[in-house]
């Protein structure tokens, strides 16, 4: 769901903790498909869902590090309607029961909308196509041809979402059973979800929730205020406290500050420990030592009168020493998940029949209860292909109108290809609750931009890999979604017909978000908050492919060498290192995000991690309970004030202070 794929760790307190046992009594007040969507259940997900996009949208548009968010996404559902059904008892009203299945399908359908917004290019391969991005990238290099940039459109971008991201939810849909019931994959997100959803709905739950609604609520609040207090002081580029000099000027000129995003801050407490020191270490190494030593060989390594955005300047060091730090972790982690899921399969494989026969001899009432659940209201196979095959058939005729650049060839490959890689990495992220769609996309981007050529290639490269990467990522999402509707004992059919309805909100809502941000910021400026740094290693990576190593600036490429080789080594250390040690080895993913973006981020990450040490210190057991509900407190409020800050913006109305520090 994230770019780039963090691993979080799953940290579950006693109270979190319930039994999944649901007894036969509970079994049987299961309500049918139909009874589990309902009308206040959609606007509880519209209202989530557009929240979390601006939420994540500003993510994207900043680092481009976006945290996963379903456990947060099902508090909020659970908040909202248990808030909504005692309101209406109170005041007379008599309302439906407020069941986990329904809790189960606007938590699927709330995150299916925001999950456009995290996905769909808005600050990686879509953003990349743009006029600004393909100036960074350098109007005087070979692969960089005049004209091939598009500017984002409303109209465009949501058709283009529409033919892309039906595809994914039916890809795999005719292998759920195989992968839920046979396989017994674990989904580990998928999983967590679960038991959070079937925790709220019971006695025990119902007095854990009150605990975690009214943290979120203050937290919410504060989060709110000081967003809205922060923006008095803010009349003018870098002013206010998000350029506060925590630890001098000097250091700040490095990007070393605090800068009070209690976004960032909550996304610290989300994510493991490792994620957030990873991040703290790219910093270090990247903005506190190398570029500044770089920058003291600008005479002879690059000239000094070249703009400091291009290519063959000290950005381009940044650009794509990022690239091969992500490269090199993420083709590590692709063939290993590839290995490792080919052995277990073939491991399955083998032990098939043993596996049948000890089902049948020791049966588990409860399992065998949601096996019928979840296969009593199947979703037909012939509609599953028929709606493939109808929606591929789309995308053949309008991606190539959309992209001249796109040949319609190049999409009928794709979508043959796609639903192979949508399982390999559907059946990875059941294994390791690591989604590598991104990967899968990379890959697609050079290949198709080497195929394309010198003329086409930066654009064919860009859009092919959102073709692929939307149908494996969404494909991988909808399985997640099918393990927690296994565990809550929620209809498939209400599953799939939720998702559908969140992608299509998020279908529109996503490029409507976009635009707020687009006309109200200077999105993609490298000096400015709104970097996108995605936009820009996109784009180079399609350069990459079409020109290869002569698009690197002087030395970069053995830096390039050097840091792809230490991706490689770090992995090889977390993966046969003895656990004790493995767990502190840096994610070389994470360390390549503030190489491009700055080290502030990344303070503010590392203090929510603080926060959460120290709490486990005093309280493990409360910690443990809190921190999922006051870090979602701490996003959503941060979060939500950036949607009347982007009115105001677009209304030209400005803040009244300057706040700004000088030397004496």
């Amino acid at each position: 769901m994230a770019e780039p794929t963090e691993r979080q760790e799953i940290e579950k307190g006693e109270d979190l903790e319930e039994p999944m046992e649901t007894g036969a009594l509970e079994f049987k007040r299961v309500p049918p498909w139909s009874k589990q969507i309902t009308v206040r259940g959609l606007v509880a997900s519209l209202a989530i869902g557009i929240m979390y996009s601006v939420i994540v949208m500003k993510l994207n548009l900043t680092t481009g590090l976006v945290p996963t968010l379903n456990v947060s996404a099902a508090l909020l559902a659970f908040v909202f309607l248990r808030s909504w059904t005692k309101l209406l008892h109170k005041i007379g009203i008599l309302t439906t029961p407020f069941t986990r299945q329904e809790n189960t399908v606007v938590q699927t359908c709330a995150v299916a909308c925001y999950s456009i917004a995290v996905g769909g290019g808005f600050g990686s391969y879509l953003l990349g196509l743009n006029k600004n991005t393909y100036e960074q990238a350098g109007v005087d290099t070979e692969g960089n041809v005049p004209g091939s940039y598009k500017e984002p459109g409303i109209g465009w971008m949501t058709g283009f979402l529409f033919t892309v991201s039906f595809v994914g939810l039916l890809a795999l849909v005719p292998l759920r059973k195989i992968m839920i019931i046979d396989y017994k994959l674990t989904y580990p997100s998928g999983t967590a979800t679960a038991v959070l959803i079937n925790g709220f709905h019971t006695p025990h739950g119902d007095k854990m929730a009150k605990k975690q609604v009214h943290g979120f609520a203050k937290y919410f609040t504060v989060s709110f205020l000081w967003s809205f207090f922060q923006w008095f002081y803010s009349g003018g580029d870098g002013c206010g406290f998000s350029q506060f000099p925590t630890f001098g000027l000097k250091a700040w000129q490095q990007s070393f500050f605090f800068d009070f995003s209690m976004t960032y801050v909550g996304a610290g407490m989300i994510c493991s420990h490792i994620v957030n020191l990873s991040l703290l270490l790219g910093a270090v190494l990247s903005w506190g030592i190398m570029w500044p030593l770089i920058s003291d060989l600008k005479e002879d390594w690059f000239s000094g009168s070249i703009p400091k955005s291009s290519m063959r300047s000290l950005q381009g060091y940044k650009v794509f020493i990022s690239i091969a730090l992500i490269l090199g972790d993420g083709l590590y982690n692709f063939l290993k998940i590839l290995a490792f899921t080919a052995k277990s399969m073939h491991a399955r494989a083998a032990s098939k029949n043993l596996k049948i026969v000890a089902d049948q001899v020791n049966p588990v009432l409860d399992d065998l209860q949601r096996n019928e659940v979840f296969m009593k209201e199947s979703i037909p196979v012939w509609f599953a292909y028929a709606g493939y095959a109808l929606f591929a058939v789309v995308s053949i005729v309008t991606i190539p109108i959309m992209f001249p650049e796109v040949k319609w060839y190049y999409v009928v490959i794709a979508y043959m290809l796609a639903p192979a890689l949508g399982f390999c990495n559907a059946y990875g992220a059941g294994l390791t609750d690591m989604n590598m769609a991104y990967n899968y996309g990379k890959v697609s981007l050079f290949i198709l931009a080497a195929l394309a050529g010198k003329h086409s290639g930066v654009v064919a490269g860009l859009v092919g890999c959102g073709l692929i990467k939307s149908v494996v990522s969404i494909s991988a999402d909808l399985m997640h979604d099918f393990k927690t509707g296994h565990l809550t004992m929620t209809s498939p059919r209400s599953m799939l017909l939720s998702q559908a309805i969140g992608t299509a909100i998020g279908c529109v809502v996503a490029p409507l978000t976009f635009f707020l941000f687009y006309k109200a910021f200077d999105i993609g400026n490298p000096d400015g908050n709104w970097k996108a740094p995605y936009a820009l290693i996109y784009r180079n990576m399609a350069i990459l492919g079409v020109e290869g190593f002569s698009a690197l600036p002087h030395h970069c490429l053995q830096l390039c060498y050097g840091f792809f080789g230490f991706a490689v080594v770090m992995n090889m250390m977390r993966d046969i290192s003895p656990a004790k040690y493995s767990r502190w080895v840096p994610l070389p993913m994470a360390m390549a995000v503030p190489f491009l973006v700055g080290a502030s981020f990344a303070i503010d990450m590392c203090v929510g991690s603080l926060v959460v040490f120290v709490w486990h210190k005093l309280n493990r057991k409360k910690a443990a309970l809190m921190v999922p509900a006051v870090a979602s407190g701490l996003i959503c409020g941060d979060g939500l004030w950036i949607l009347p800050s982007s009115l105001l913006a677009l209304a030209k109305v400005n803040p009244p202070i300057c706040m700004k520090f000088l030397a004496a």
